[in-house]
């Protein structure tokens, strides 16, 4: 009876059960705390992960069997998902070091193996690539400076830090994906449209050596996997797109030029209309940025292998070039003069007269430019045999539009080259045809009398001008100043007559008073 009551009563919980209970407690209002809060800070995979405690190299391939090397190969790769912090030299030395010499195996394994990589190991791959890679780039804030100001071609310009590592990554990258074992078909799932753009995206890296290594893998890539080439085409006329005509700021529009060349080298013919589109929304006005001269080079490339490709394109490409000619900046003309004769060389001559005329107007103000360089590599064109053989053939059209450009460069240049290569142009011309070399002296030398008597007869039109506003403000003087007098005699006089009258009565009213007395 008494254990049944004592029993029901109810017992002391025991102070280590109440600290435990406790405990609990505070785990479960923290982690409810966690979910609670959707807007505290979380890492992604692709960021930097927590490094464990334990970071230590693992077995080298050479010493494992055969059968271990895949499991030793995927924990390597999870080994190298950690990133360390570079921009402290003196932190995670020796982790970083391992890091490392991991990186450097991977390599080695991805040249030499034998057997295709599953699935499992493509995502690990794309898993690590990710992390490494993926990630904001610094911003070193060159918004204020202008392109001229700095090389964007100098390596020292910037060096990302933790280069030594980035260096390994892509370099496994490149090896994986040229790799025979590499399944396509298997890989684009994981190689997919996010990995591409997030690729594209490293091109605006401020370090040279990161976009070189970025122009290989994504002509790797673009060769590999023929699904993604539309979407890569894409992609990079969004970037292009963007650089024109918002930003025209980009570090990688050079190396992604480069690309593109070798792409458009490899076009089928006949050329589609999507390529042509690309040519002249794309090609032709990326010769409007003020920062040309970065990529002017892999430019002029890309529209030439177009011209090569279909000689109908010239007519578009030249017409495009007279667009967006520079008229006050002489470093871009001079470059729009070398690229012009490039495209001169390969155009064919029933193309070149179709545009023979407009393009020549501007050649002849070139000439007559102020600035020498802009006028020697406009004489330098007939240097050329292709462009030379082309005018003189339509010398009866080019010759009377270059005529007068000429003939001032000869009287009046203030540079001796100048005058000099005008000089053998016009000799050129000369030879090939002497009866249209006199026509065109003839004409130059009546318009330039005619001028002469312009500028006389204009002259002569505003000395009288000049003379007869002289005449007639000279009378208009005279005048008022006869009508004020005029005027003020009028009023005087009558006061004068009839005061003389007053005066006169007067007078002759005493007299005759005087008389009759």
């Amino acid at each position: 009876m008494i254990k049944q009551i004592l029993n029901k009563l109810p017992r002391k919980s025991s102070s280590k059960s109440f600290h435990s209970d406790e405990r609990n407690t505070e785990l479960d209002f923290a982690s409810s705390d966690k979910v609670a809060k959707p807007n505290s800070p979380v890492r992604s995979k692709s960021n930097i992960d927590s490094i464990p405690v334990s970071y230590e190299a693992l077995p080298s391939f050479r010493v494992v069997l055969s059968s271990e090397k895949h499991n030793l190969f995927i924990k390597k790769l999870n080994m190298c998902c950690v990133v360390f912090d570079f921009n402290n030299p003196s932190k995670n030395i020796q982790e970083k070091e391992v890091k490392k010499q991991t990186l450097l195996e991977l390599v080695d394994y991805v040249s030499s193996v034998t057997s295709k990589f599953n699935e499992v190991t493509i995502q690990e791959i794309t898993k690590m690539v990710a992390a490494n890679l993926f990630r904001a780039l610094p911003n070193l804030n060159h918004e204020n400076k202008l392109p001229d100001l700095y090389d964007q071609e100098d390596d020292e310009f910037s060096m990302d830090p933790s280069w030594p590592h980035l260096q390994i990554v892509y370099e496994f990258l490149l090896r994986f994906v040229a790799s025979p074992e590499t399944n396509a078909k298997i890989a684009k799932r994981y190689v997919d449209h996010s990995f591409v753009l997030k690729l594209l995206d490293l091109f605006d890296s401020e370090d040279q050596r990161e976009r070189e290594y970025l122009k290989t893998i994504l002509h790797r890539i673009y060769g590999k996997f023929m699904v993604h080439r539309p979407f890569i085409r894409k992609a990079i006329n969004n970037i292009f797109y963007l650089f024109i005509f918002e930003t025209e700021k980009h570090n990688g529009i050079a190396q992604l030029l480069e690309v593109l060349g070798s792409i458009i080298n490899g076009f089928a013919l006949p050329l589609k209309d999507e390529h042509k589109i690309f040519l002249v929304h794309v090609l032709i006005p990326l010769h409007k940025p003020r920062i040309l001269s970065m990529y002017h080079q892999q430019l002029v490339y890309c529209v030439c292998q177009f011209v090569e490709k279909d000689c109908k394109l010239a007519d578009t490409v030249i017409q495009g070039l007279l667009k967006y000619w520079p008229l006050t900046n002489s470093s871009k003309e001079v470059m729009f003069l070398g690229e012009l004769e490039e495209i001169l060389e390969v155009t064919q001559a029933a193309e070149f007269e179709k545009f023979m005329a407009p393009l020549f107007l501007r050649i002849g103000q070139c000439l007559n430019s102020s600035h020498f360089q802009v006028a020697e590599r406009a004489l330098f064109l007939w240097n050329n045999e292709h462009i030379r053989n082309l005018t003189t053939q339509n010398r009866r059209v080019i010759l009377p539009v270059i005529f007068p450009a000429l003939e001032k460069n000869t009287r009046g240049h203030w540079n001796q080259a100048v005058q000099s290569l005008t000089l053998n142009v016009r000799k050129i011309f000369s030879d090939a045809d002497q009866v249209t070399f006199q026509d065109c002296l003839v004409r130059y030398q009546e318009d330039e009398t005619r001028e002469k008597e312009s500028i006389t007869k204009r002259q002569s039109t505003w000395n009288r001008l000049d003379a007869m506003a002289a005449a007639k403000t000279q009378p208009t003087v005279i005048s008022r100043l006869a009508t004020a007098t005029a005027t003020a005699t009028a009023k005087t006089q009558p006061m004068v007559i009839s005061r003389l009258a007053t005066a006169t009565a007067t007078a002759t009213a005493a007299t005759t008073a005087t008389a009759m007395t």
